[in-house]
């Protein structure tokens, strides 16, 4: 049963309405999202990409740009281990992209998810010394890989590390030990002495950063910065980061540039999924563009979305981009019965006991595991982990609730993994397939979650009468975007809704249209999707209806309406 509630955080909203010329509703919404002082205000709502942070602010940047102008100035050969996930692919075009501009010789390899796993391994090592590579520049990974760097290190080769993954450490008499692997600099602003005002910056943003700083010490202009920013956007919001602060800047430039972008293959993608004509937001990245991104990591070789990136042909950039949707398509399919087949292990077995669910799927693609991870999440509001047989042992991901760092549990059972890393919502990990009941067990046995922080919860921002929206209080609304991660649609709530029409249509029985009566006497049109038929049964007979909902300004054969799209209700 969810649990609603108000957030109830305290500012004078009149006063920062009236200041900022902004609803006090809208007032309300920023300070929901803990922007208080007027400085951050000002910038959640004008800040353009001249409030950024210096990326000379990061630790070793003056070292990684003083080793890097040294080795493109003797022509050494730089190699670029990137990831196989859309963060790992975007940083990796995004370094490839900005050395080869200030005349670097540089290469690339990004992992194959099943034959190599993730990051860099020995035998990467080993093929880099055999190419004659001098440096490696690491994205999106590295950070974890202390072993693997400190064999190349002594085999001469320079390594620099550019990575946003949390800083591995082990705990020695209850006081916590970093374990910084041996490179010759390591970019990444989580660690503790770095001045970098954004922890939460995605692989590729920390590689963009360094390229900001190679273009400025090498008197490159900025307006040549301004095709990344799109890249940017689209590895932010495809790692899921917090769309906060310089976050959101990124994002928002990000996505405000890429319906015009210059890419030749994000033009394609674009046209392939049929978004040319529309307004790109968070979602469309979210779910659209980036999912076929991750598709081919995940299905096939990521090589084929860096290709994408590098088209300069258009038929190839349309005939990978076509490939990709495709596999995406695939992909889809796969998650669907591998979610399936976990809800029955749930439902029918004891894990359907457990705080921790952790679900062993043998015959399930590896790639796909982390997705299912989220959807049994999303079901069951647990901590989910889904294991599966990979060549090489054991493989995993999980997905994590509020209130529960998966990366903090993991280490907790570090002695039953052969691998692991991750983030407090995430995670991936290795082991022996012997252990896999010790490690849910040990999981469950740790686990501190009460059944309060079990039930889920409705967050609800302002509880507010259908009758007070207006097209200008939409339109401010807008201004918050862009939504996802850390600043959330707003969602509004009111009680007491009379149930006046409704009616179930769409191709797959999934929408519901109802028209809606507050106690003012104030008609509205509302809008479900889900499961239609189940919500109109609920509705039917009942004297009035709480919801929870969005407005937005619905556009049918021309003419313009308000109506609001109905989330949750009881």
């Amino acid at each position: 049963m969810e649990k609603w509630v108000v957030t109830a955080k305290k500012a004078d909203f009149q006063a920062i309405g009236e200041k900022f010329h902004i609803d006090p509703v809208i007032a309300r919404l920023i300070r929901n999202r803990d922007v208080t002082d007027e400085s951050k205000i000002r910038e959640y709502l004008t800040g353009t990409i001249e409030d950024l942070p210096s990326p000379w602010l990061m630790k070793d940047m003056r070292k990684a740009v003083d080793i890097l102008k040294e080795k493109i100035s003797a022509q050494a050969k730089i190699r670029i281990i990137g990831d196989y996930d859309i963060d790992g692919v975007t940083s990796t075009y995004v370094l490839l992209k900005g050395l080869t501009r200030i005349g670097g010789k540089v290469d690339t390899y990004i992992p194959d998810r099943v034959a190599d796993g993730y990051g860099i391994h020995e035998h990467l090592i080993n093929r880099a010394e055999e190419d004659g590579i001098d440096t490696i520049v690491t994205c999106d990974n590295g950070i974890a890989a202390a072993a693997e760097i400190d064999m190349a290190r002594k085999k001469n080769m320079t390594v620099i590390v550019t990575d946003h993954h949390e800083i591995p450490y082990r705990e020695i008499n209850g006081t916590r030990q970093v374990l910084l692997p041996p490179a010759n600099a390591i970019l990444n602003p989580k660690q503790s002495d770095c001045d970098y005002p954004e922890k939460g910056l995605c692989g590729a943003v920390v590689a963009f950063k360094l390229i900001i700083a190679l273009y400025e010490e090498y008197g490159i202009s900025r307006k040549e910065l301004e095709d990344y920013y799109e890249l940017a956007a689209i590895a932010t919001v495809g790692d899921v980061m917090d769309l906060q602060g310089e976050n959101r800047i990124l994002v928002k430039e990000g996505l405000r540039r890429l319906k015009d972008t210059e890419n030749i293959g994000l033009r394609e993608l674009i046209r392939a999924n049929g978004l040319e004509d529309m307004k790109i937001t968070s979602y469309h990245v979210g779910f659209v563009l980036g999912p076929c991104i991750n598709a081919s990591g995940r299905l096939d070789t990521a090589a084929r979305s860096l290709a994408l990136l590098n088209a300069k042909d258009r038929e190839k950039a349309a005939r990978l981009a076509g490939d990709l949707t495709a596999l995406n398509q695939s992909r889809k399919a796969l998650t669907e019965k591998g979610k399936e087949e976990a809800i029955q292990m749930v439902e029918t077995t004891s894990l359907g006991q457990d705080r921790v669910l952790v679900i062993f799927l043998p015959d399930c693609h590896e790639s796909i595991a982390g997705i299912i991870a989220g959807r049994i999440r999303e079901k069951y509001h647990r901590p989910s982990i889904v294991l599966t047989r990979g060549e090489t042992g054991i493989k995993g991901s999980g997905r994590s609730i509020e209130g529960y760092s998966m990366f903090e549990e993991l280490v907790k059972c570090a002695d039953l993994m052969t691998q692991f890393g991750g983030h407090p919502m995430a995670a991936g990990l290795s082991m022996e397939e012997k252990n896999v009941e010790e490690f849910r067990r040990r999981l469950n046995e740790n686990c501190t979650l009460t059944e309060e922080d079990l039930r889920p919860k409705v967050i609800i921002d302002v509880p507010m009468p259908v009758s007070y929206i207006t097209r200008e209080l939409i339109e401010q609304i807008s201004l918050l975007e862009p939504f996802g991660k850390g600043n959330t649609k707003p969602v509004f709530a009111q009680k007491g809704l009379r149930v006046l029409e409704s009616r179930v249509f769409g191709k797959n029985r999934n929408v519901a249209k109802v028209k809606l009566m507050d106690p003012s006497g104030t008609v509205m049109d509302g809008v479900y999707f889900g499961e239609a038929e189940e919500f109109v049964r609920f509705i039917d007979g009942k004297d009035s209806i709480s919801v929870t909902y969005y407005p937005e300004i619905n556009i049918f054969r021309g003419r313009e309406s308000i109506q609001i799209v109905i989330q949750n209700y009881c």
